[in-house]
């Protein structure tokens, strides 16, 4: 490998990583505190790439608005999957998967009959032009993304351990028992999780809507990510979730690089195995008692 593609592959790979993190802690949160797996997680993401569509390219709006935009569109339709979906199911942890499955194809369907079914919508990049390091071109678009990732994930971790919502949030994924007798409203809780999960998959999307084509079932390679990366750190950790986002993030690029993107998929998945192997709790995930 040429020390330029050597550098191009790196910064693809913390771009990545860093679009795998901000989907991949939204799902460990919604989990951590509901217990419950959401499949339509990859359809939130779908949803924040319309929004910049919509808004963006559409409407006119100025790119980082629509952007801003996805986040509270999105957490909306969140709470409303706590509040329809998860609330009547909540303790079947196998109807709430099942019933996301389905959400999921409803997003799907709802989208295609609105923009068109099998239509990649391209999305004009905003911010053109590269940053050139030891031979090799980085888009400004995608280092955007790695900023917005980090200050995302810097401000979650800060309402987690800072804010007093946010440690209920918090108390609510370690005991909902306890936290229920301390006076804490598990359903509020629920609900909010939901949307922070929902906005930041919306974020994630719309930052993307400009590298990738735009599609009403763009979602279906992400939530398989997703999945990955949350059970390979630690299925109610947060910060596990972002090491393995960026541990997985490098072994998709550098694999796609060198061979191709099933190859890639398969070494994620192996990693995934590997990892429930040596260590079934994930990297930063907890022994249960």
């Amino acid at each position: 490998m040429e020390f330029s593609t050597l550098i191009q592959t790196i910064a693809n790979s913390i771009v990545q990583g860093s679009v795998y993190s901000t989907v991949a802690v939204g799902l460990a949160l919604g989990f951590g505190v509901m217990k419950m797996a959401n499949f339509a997680h990859g359809e939130f993401y779908m949803l924040g790439a319309y929004v910049v569509f919509l808004l963006y390219t559409t409407l006119g709006a100025p790119f980082p608005l629509a952007v801003l935009a996805a986040f509270p569109i999105v957490a909306a339709v969140g709470m409303l999957t706590e509040r329809l979906v998860f609330r009547p199911t909540q303790g079947n942890v196998l109807a709430g998967f099942m019933a996301t499955a389905g959400l999921a194809f409803v997003l799907q369907v709802l989208v295609g009959q609105a923009w068109g079914v099998g239509l990649m919508r391209a999305i004009a990049t905003p911010y053109m032009g590269a940053l050139q390091v030891g031979g090799a071109f980085i888009g400004w678009q995608r280092l955007l993304i790695v900023p917005a990732a980090i200050a995302m994930v810097t401000a979650l971790w800060y309402f987690l351990y800072n804010v007093k919502i946010g440690k209920a949030l918090r108390a609510c994924a370690q005991d909902p028992e306890v936290a229920a007798l301390q006076g804490i409203s598990i359903n509020k809780v629920t609900l909010l999780a939901m949307a922070i999960a929902g906005g930041y998959a919306g974020i994630a999307g719309a930052l993307m809507a400009p590298i990738q084509p735009v599609t009403p079932y763009m979602g279906h390679d992400i939530i398989i990510t997703a999945f990955i990366i949350v059970i390979v750190g630690g299925m109610e950790s947060i910060a596990g979730a972002v090491l393995a986002a960026f541990i997985l993030g490098f072994i998709h690029t550098f694999v796609t690089t060198l061979f191709d993107g099933v190859v890639a998929t398969m070494a994620g998945v192996a990693l995934m195995a590997l990892i429930l192997i040596v260590k079934p709790e994930g990297l930063l995930g907890k022994v249960k008692a």
